[in-house]
């Protein structure tokens, strides 16, 4: 079997030619046949359909399901049945037998809130579950005697799957052929080390190959297959770590502490030591414990992942993962593998130069007998076909491959052995020319030019004894260059501008020679693309590392276990870290950034461990992924403000209730009322808003800095409006008015903590401040909304009272503000 050539860079470039394709089963194309060749294996040419027919039968499938994200069973469940639901059913339940209708509209708002919650997030699934089938590996099978492409659920106990560079193994099996087969099993084991597999070994779902080829049969499937059985054990929809989702967990967590005991000591204060009327005292309560509950923020949290995934779902952008759009968000270092990143798959030579003397027309053909020993070529090795097909001038015909040596990242070359039409043997090498001349060598220096102007430079050389003699490279005789120049991705400079603007830094991090691509980077305007970096020179301490990391933005010829090393050097120094990718070479660090991020087109390997996948192929995607996950991280942490502003000064109200021994002043209606106009309807408009604020750490803190100093204004404002009222008024109805007057100075305070976080103003931004107020306004004007909700306005002094009061709250709110903003930055 022969080999996949790749690059003498290392990056294997993905979007290969495979046989021609058909669906799985019984029906082949008979347009287009592939028929295999022959094989001494029993197993070569898989198996009949007949056979397949009857393994369905049996259930003997690999029908392991989709896994990209929550089933609709666990999406109602989540949103259903969460602590605060509960405690707010239980209190509905209460309220609808002991109050009028109005003071159990609460209930209602979070039965609409969950409904929102469980439809946004469903279509978020369907979202993920439909680009997950566009992005899911294909592997080859051989059925009938036919290789073809069928879905990963279609394979049956004892499939013959083809295997070859950047394939991943997907169900369990045993080698049937190998050449020179070589497995990575790292994500399994934990073992870097490529394994060699011979004809008999094992493999197991979830590794891929390095390097050879080979076939393997199938002995284990669906949900007996390894990787089957590590996805049960570990769901991928909380792989990614989210900052937002655990700061959210904490802040609940708190807020039930603190809930718990002041909703008792309001409980004792209302049913016990005040004579009140049992149904008014009741309602009292609840009206105390209902706002401590900020049940509306996990819900726009869920909402705003799940518009995020469906936004950048229509963008052709596979988020695996939901947390991953708030991770990209808070990257400040990204890593970028050259090609198929900056540089489109494509190549064309420019120029074969020969060297020594050697005769131009043989270097043709030997070129040509290249490219045609490969079935499966890569970008330079594709070039290399466009240039000498098989058949053209010069013939090149009667040569035939007798030995094949995959490419190693390790080695940066290639090569293949043959027979020449005359019957002489040759061996030739295909790669990386400071790799393969010796230090000192003339020909580098004319190598150094062309690599100045960004092109790509291979060496052609023969290997005068056995191609994989140890030290075979280093006695090859130098043939010819072959000059060939990458095709420039027309969207990769604007995006690596917009990086810039962001103050993310960009570092670009390739197989190829460093001024190489420093030149390439240049052409397409990266900063500091002049300071390269050859990583055979790069210290191996990981704290120098990390220095050479930060004081460079190029580096050229890394190895696999290098790029891991990398980003590992650049989070020890705090940066969080995204890595892109589409080889075979980018996996290990793919899987340890903090963000993994590969392209559509890439390797199965790197589609399965990379959080975010680009389905469309374009690097110029990733920009909307990090505006999406700041507007989800800037507006929550907005709108978190909002409902814990909320939660503190309905705690500090009830314990200033127990302290004061005084009738708690409103019932659930009033602050249901408040809460739509003040924090529900314009926090459903600000989570979704555009937002290009960069994410910063420390959700927690930031929220509490802004929420316990506006909760207490708030509440020490109400309360003592509450209290000067209640000397004011007297007689029949006085709870009323002084509800009524508490209520109108809650309002202002709180519009005005809405005014706050509404900045910096927009026409919209303004005109949903100015319609939450008219709302107000219109129930405290409308006869039939003032009896509804309970509120109407007595007299003039005390109702203009609240205002003043509200204002000197107001002034003393953007002081705070001010204040921690200062003390602790914006």
């Amino acid at each position: 079997m022969t080999q996949r050539a790749l690059d003498s860079s290392g990056e294997q470039t993905p979007g290969s030619p495979r046989p021609t394709k058909i669906d799985a089963g019984a029906e082949l194309d008979p347009v287009h046949p592939v028929e295999l060749p022959p094989s001494g294996h029993p197993d070569a040419t898989g198996l009949t359909t007949s056979e397949v027919a009857e393994r369905v039968a049996r259930g003997e499938v690999n029908d392991v399901p989709v896994r990209s994200s929550r089933s609709l069973t666990e999406i109602v469940r989540a949103n259903v049945f969460t602590r605060f639901n509960l405690i707010i059913g239980v209190l509905w339940v209460i309220m609808l037998f002991v109050a009028p209708i109005q003071d159990s509209l609460f209930g209602f708002v979070i039965v609409a809130n969950t409904g929102i919650g469980i439809i946004q997030e469903w279509r978020a699934k369907k979202t993920l579950d439909s680009l997950a089938v566009i992005g899911e590996a294909k592997p080859t099978v051989r059925r009938d005697g036919v290789a073809a492409e069928i879905s990963t659920h279609e394979i049956v106990l004892g499939d013959v799957v083809e295997l070859g560079p950047g394939d991943k193994v997907v169900v369990d099996g045993t080698v049937a052929e190998a050449d020179s087969l070589e497995i990575d099993e790292s994500l399994l084991t934990g073992e870097a080390d490529p394994v060699l597999k011979r004809a008999g070994d094992p493999v197991m779902s979830g590794s891929f190959v390095v390097a050879g080829g080979g076939a393997f049969t199938a002995t284990k499937v669906g949900r007996e297959a390894y990787a089957a059985q590590l996805a049960e054990e570990a769901s991928r929809f909380t792989l990614v770590h989210s900052e937002l989702r655990s700061g959210i967990s904490t802040i609940l967590k708190y807020v039930t502490w603190m809930m718990v005991p002041t909703a008792i000591g309001l409980i004792i204060s209302q049913l016990v030591v005040k004579d009140n009327n049992f149904k008014d005292s009741v309602a009292r309560t609840v009206g105390g414990i209902v706002p401590m509950i900020p049940e509306g923020l996990v819900l726009l949290t869920s909402v705003a992942f799940a518009i995020g995934v469906v936004r950048l779902g229509r963008k052709q952008c596979l988020v695996q993962e939901l947390p991953a759009i708030e991770g990209l968000a808070r990257v400040d270092v990204v890593c970028l593998d050259k090609t198929g990143t900056l540089t489109e798959g494509g190549m064309d030579i420019t120029e074969v130069r020969p060297l020594g003397g050697s005769d131009e027309a043989y270097v043709h053909q030997v070129l040509r007998s290249l490219g045609s020993s490969d079935p499966r070529p890569n970008a330079s090795l594709q070039a290399i076909i466009d240039a000498y097909p098989a058949g053209g001038e010069g013939g090149g015909k009667g040569w035939t491959v007798t030995d094949a040596m995959p490419f190693s990242s390790a080695r940066k070359y290639s090569g293949a052995a043959f027979t020449e039409t005359d019957g002489t043997p040759s061996a030739w090498l295909l790669g990386a020319p400071d790799v393969l001349l010796p230090d000192g060598d003339g020909t580098l220096t004319e190598i150094e030019h062309l690599n100045e102007q960004g092109l790509r430079v291979l060496l052609l050389a023969r290997v005068r004894g056995e191609l994989d003699a140890p030290g075979a490279a280093d006695g090859a005789e130098p043939t010819a260059l072959v000059v060939l120049e990458q095709r420039l991705r027309p969207d990769a400079g604007e995006t690596l501008a917009y990086f810039a603007q962001q103050n993310v830094a960009t570092k670009v991090i390739s197989g190829d020679n460093a001024v190489s691509v420093g030149a390439v980077a240049g052409k397409l305007g990266l900063a500091g693309a002049e300071n390269t970096l050859d990583a055979r020179r790069m210290p191996t301490d990981p704290d120098e590392m990390a220095t050479a990391m930060e004081e460079n933005a190029v580096f050229g010829r890394v190895t696999p276990q290098q790029k891991r090393d990398m980003v590992a050097a650049l989070q020890s120094r705090g940066h969080t870290v995204a890595m892109t990718g589409d080889g075979v070479n980018d996996v290990l660090a793919l899987k340890d950034a903090d963000i993994g991020v590969s392209m559509g087109s890439g390797s199965e390997a790197t589609r399965a461990v990379a959080q975010i996948v680009l389905l469309n192929n374009s690097f110029a995607t990733l920009p909307s992924v990090v505006a999406e996950g700041r507007r989800v991280i800037g507006n929550i942490t907005r709108v978190a403000t909002l409902f814990l502003t909320k939660t503190v000064y309905s705690v500090l109200l009830a314990i200033l209730v127990v302290c004061f021994q005084v009738e708690y002043p409103f019932l659930p209606r009033h602050l249901t009322l408040l809460s739509t106009l003040t924090i529900g309807v314009p926090a459903f408009f600000l989570a979704l808003a555009p937002n290009k604020e960069r994410a910063q750490p420390h959700f927690v803190r930031r929220v509490m800095r802004y929420a316990i100093p506006s909760g207490v204004i708030a509440a020490a404002a109400t309360f003592t409006t509450y209290l000067v009222a209640r000397h004011h008024y007297s007689g029949p109805g006085a709870l009323e008015a002084e509800t009524s007057a508490a209520t109108l100075t809650l309002f202002l305070v709180s519009m005005w903590v809405l005014a706050i976080i509404a900045r910096p103003y927009t026409w919209w931004r303004i005109g949903l401040v100015a319609a939450m107020g008219l709302g107000f306004l219109i129930v405290l004007v409308v006869p039939w909304l003032q009896d509804f909700f309970a509120l109407k306005l007595v007299g003039t002094t005390m109702p203009w009272g609240a205002v003043g009061i509200a204002v000197a709250a107001a002034a003393l709110l953007e002081f705070s503000w001010r204040l921690v903003g200062r003390r602790f930055g914006a």
